[in-house]
């Protein structure tokens, strides 16, 4: 069983949801764009490659033909981007409109990032809008912005002023993507300066202005230019967990240290999150249903204390650790399968959490530490329990998830797992996802560290 859709050659870079009649269509990134379909998130067929080699875009359907829109790259005689567009009538066959190419105006937007355009009907205007990644002219370097075009026809574009021009990031705003639920519309896109991550933004209107959430984020820099899909009831974003095959920028160690310390690639693994709608409007993250309910096989909790003193009984584990650090084993980790549980703490803990592939010496493995006095939960590897590895990456924390834990609360815990990819659902409002390479085949494990902490409704399930 496979959680989480990789295609069988190459890997999967920035997916392109359209729904129709029931089914999910994806295209993606890989050999130019190719498509595979879905009607839960879990299984997936049908898969096929168009003739279409450009990057990221959107596909609109109107009287009957369908419309892709993408983007083009030239070095000479100097870098160029273009928006572009394509036709077809059975969505496999596409016939490209050369004469509706166009690049920025260098008026509004710099010439140097025109790509990745979203192409929505604005009901309000009676146009269309083309949300493009791009850069607004401006006095510093912090230009990236979410451009917008409109048009009457989907092939003569006006430019106009930036959809979200914020003049916080250096790169262009990549992978916009414009949707409306309920009373709230929402705008995501995708940065690599500063930050790495998709994020997004909430306003009452498409014109904004747009609220920057407490959370602006779906999950860490393993879930990248997520874009949104909806069957109407059901939101979900699309994104990749990277791999760390290919060492592209040269930044890999000279020794082989194993994967772990190799740097990320683009592309990778299709990660999807449902989309949870709060109160406030604001956006949290879960699994969906049938990822959720893949696996029908339960394995009762081994629950086996290494240090500190642990009261186990059933699927239940309490410890009292108010001066130092306590650890216990547990099943061994599958090569797909989900852990779940419920957590909880009375007195603030300095952390408590679970690990993974970890053995009895408890120290290399991988660690997703919860952290209610930071209010975050953080993600550690083996890495950093050797001196090479702190010289290597002289930086505190991996990756990490903002998170706001409280005493006397029970908070449901989800982790995923399949072959290097591990995801994290905490409450049906945070994701954490990375990958873990260099060690496969020993246990799951729970800690505390300087407090209590309580694991309950422990629940193993494999293939």
């Amino acid at each position: 069983m496979k959680l989480f859709y990789h295609p069988e050659s190459g890997r999967m870079g920035d997916i392109i949801p359209y729904f129709e009649d029931g089914v999910f269509r994806l295209f993606y990134l890989g050999n130019g764009w190719s498509n595979v379909s879905t009607t839960d998130q879990l299984h997936f067929a049908d898969e096929f490659s168009t003739s279409i080699r450009g990057g990221t875009g959107s596909v609109v359907k109107v009287d009957g033909t369908y419309h892709m829109f993408y983007c083009k790259f030239t070095d000479s005689p100097y870098p160029r981007q273009y928006s572009c567009h394509a036709v077809s009538t059975d969505f496999r066959e596409w016939t490209e409109i050369p004469e509706d190419t166009f690049q920025p105006d260098d008026v509004i937007y710099e010439m140097s990032d025109w790509r990745d355009p979203h192409v929505v009907w604005n009901e309000e205007e009676r146009c269309w809008w083309m949300l493009i990644a791009a850069q607004k002219k401006g006095r510093t370097m912090r230009k990236g912005c979410v451009g917008l075009c409109k048009s009457d026809d989907l092939r003569h574009w006006r430019y106009c002023e930036p959809v979200y021009a914020p003049s916080t990031n250096q790169s262009a705003s990549e992978c916009p993507d414009l949707f409306r639920w309920g009373d709230w519309w929402y705008l995501t896109y995708s940065v690599y300066t500063d930050r790495f991550q998709t994020l997004y933004r909430m306003a009452r209107s498409p014109k904004g202005p747009w609220i920057t959430p407490k959370r602006d984020t779906f999950d860490t820099r393993c879930f990248y230019a997520a874009k949104h899909g909806t069957d109407g009831t059901d939101h979900f974003m699309y994104g990749w967990n990277p791999d760390r095959e290919k060492n592209i920028w040269d930044f890999s160690p000279g020794k082989d240290y194993g994967k772990d310390y190799q740097t990320w690639d683009w592309g990778g693994t299709m990660i999807v999150h449902q989309l949870v709608q709060n109160e406030d409007g604001t956006l949290g993250v879960k699994p969906p249903k049938a990822v959720d309910g893949a696996f029908a096989r339960e394995q009762l909790p081994e629950l086996m204390p290494l240090t500190g003193e642990w009261r186990t009984a059933g699927d239940c584990a309490e410890v009292s650790s108010p001066f130092g650090y306590s650890a216990l084993l547990m099943n061994r980790v599958p090569p797909c399968g989900k852990l779940e549980m419920t957590v909880s703490y009375e007195e603030s803990p300095r952390e408590f959490g679970i690990a993974l592939q970890v053995d009895a010496d408890f120290a290399c493995g991988y660690y997703l530490i919860f952290e209610p006095w930071r209010g975050r939960v953080q993600y550690k590897t083996g890495i950093r329990m050797y001196e090479d590895g702190g010289k290597m990456f002289p930086y505190e924390v991996e990756q990490e998830r903002p998170f706001d834990w409280e005493p006397g609360r029970e908070y449901r815990v989800k982790v995923f797992v399949q072959d290097s990819i591990l995801l994290l659902y905490v409450d049906d409002q945070i994701a954490l996802g990375t990958r873990m390479f260099n060690r496969k085949g020993f246990r799951f494990g729970l800690f505390a560290s300087d407090g209590d902490a309580k694991f309950s409704k422990i629940r193993l399930f494999t293939e």
